[in-house]
């Protein structure tokens, strides 16, 4: 059990009547949503700072940033579900104050809402460049509906879209971007793009994807500042080389939006440290989303995860724990990406893996690359290649070992490896 985390039974005084919750994105949507569906009959408050209901934020550097959806389609459920299943839905007003003894929540408006169970799904922010021209007109993060909004009205052929961080949404963005006829350069500040989540076989063939599309991708490079006045006209380097840029989107990573917590006294590390049932410190506190820090039960270890899948799961656990029924079986991680027509779909985490197997070939724009550790698989990376992620996703869950020999044989379908893996 983690230290300074509690048993799941412990500190519990009878059926909750109450439950708020903080953070009306997907992990909180998610334990509203559980809470209803598993016969919760008590009230659920559910508490946003943005004015929109709960919404998928995966879209928003993709089909929404192109233009081929619109707000409401990105809205995790109809606004009328709400009113129909009895939950407050607050939106437009922050939560400032959480408060342990007295149990209850104080917003921004000036409310208290008193609780008997509250859960925290705060998210995580864009990490901001401490960097002189930060803060001009155009230089943008890529987060909320609002960010893309702006982003979008500068989205037109010909612009100049300079794109600081090759992670999952600076690559998405740049994609879109080269679509739209946008002239895109990409900075990244480390030696192949998507470094945080892949390997380098996968970060080779994206460099190439966006080379190949005209995307002018620049690795190993350190931005000193943001030129111009009033608004960006520029990138600059270190060395003095000014990248010229009609609008940056920086997205360099995020920090976990922890201050709630921190401030009420529950314990809290790289985000707000809890337990296999999403249990803070304090036995009536849960935490989900971005923000938590928790157990990763495949690899033995803890940590912070950033994913559609991560926020459904911990909304799901946290509402197990409060109704005292038991919880889903908890998944090995998983992730995606759209790019061009390319979908990279990640089963697991890479990182300790110490042999790459790569199966098929990355020409032909279909290929898988499985990690192993000691000979067991611990992740997947799976471009256009669905029987690979699919089947990866419980070699990865159960830890299976198979012979590298076999994964790189394509005679070989992923059925019969997962099959063989099982026996």
């Amino acid at each position: 059990m983690t230290p300074g985390i509690r048993s799941r039974d412990e500190g519990m005084s009878g059926a909750p009547q109450r439950v708020v919750i903080i953070g009306a994105g997907q992990a909180g949507g998610q334990a509203a949503y559980s809470l209803r569906l598993g016969g919760f009959a008590g009230e659920i408050t559910l508490v946003g700072d943005e004015p929109a209901p709960p919404y998928q934020r995966p879209p928003l550097s993709k089909a929404y940033l192109k233009g081929e959806m619109d707000a409401e389609r990105l809205f995790l459920k109809p606004l009328a579900y709400y009113a129909e299943h009895r939950i407050d839905l607050v939106t437009g007003d922050a939560a400032t104050a959480i408060s342990l003894g007295n149990h209850d929540v104080t917003l921004a408006s000036g409310r208290t809402l008193a609780w008997d169970k509250l859960v925290i799904a705060t998210g995580a922010r864009p990490r901001k460049l401490a960097l002189l021209g930060a803060d001009l007109r155009g230089v943008s993060e890529l987060r909320t509906l609002a960010d893309v909004d702006q982003i979008r009205q500068a989205a037109v052929a010909g612009a100049r879209l300079v794109v600081v961080g090759a992670g999952y949404i600076g690559l998405e963005a740049a994609a879109v971007g080269a679509q739209l006829g946008m002239k895109v350069t990409v900075l990244e500040a480390m030696p192949q793009v998507l470094s945080r989540v892949a390997g380098p076989e996968i970060g080779a063939f994206y460099t190439r994807i966006h080379r190949e599309a005209g995307t002018d991708v620049r690795l190993g490079v350190r931005i000193e500042g943001f030129e111009g006045i009033g608004s960006v006209s520029g990138v600059r380097l270190a060395g003095g080389e000014i990248v010229p840029a009609d609008f940056v989107l920086v997205g360099v990573g995020v920090l976990p939006n922890l201050e709630l917590a921190l401030e009420a006294g529950l314990v809290c590390g790289n985000g707000i440290v809890v337990d296999e049932a999403m249990r803070t410190s304090n036995p009536d506190v849960f935490a989900a989303g971005d923000v938590a820090w928790r157990p990763l039960v495949h690899y033995g270890r803890e940590g912070r995860l950033e994913s559609v899948h991560n926020a459904i799961e911990g909304g799901k656990l946290a509402a197990a724990a409060i109704l005292s029924v038991p919880p889903p079986q908890i998944e090995a991680p998983w992730f995606w990406s759209d790019q061009f027509d390319l979908k990279l779909q990640t089963a697991g985490l890479w990182t300790g893996a110490d042999q790459t197997v790569v199966r098929g070939d990355p020409g032909t724009r279909a290929f898988a690359v499985f990690y192993l550790k000691e000979g067991r698989i611990i992740a997947v990376d799976a471009v256009n290649s669905p029987p690979e992620f699919v089947v990866g996703k419980k070699l990865v869950a159960a830890k299976a070992k198979v012979a590298p020999g076999e994964l790189v044989d394509k005679s070989i379908s992923m059925k019969d490896i997962g099959a063989r893996a099982s026996s």
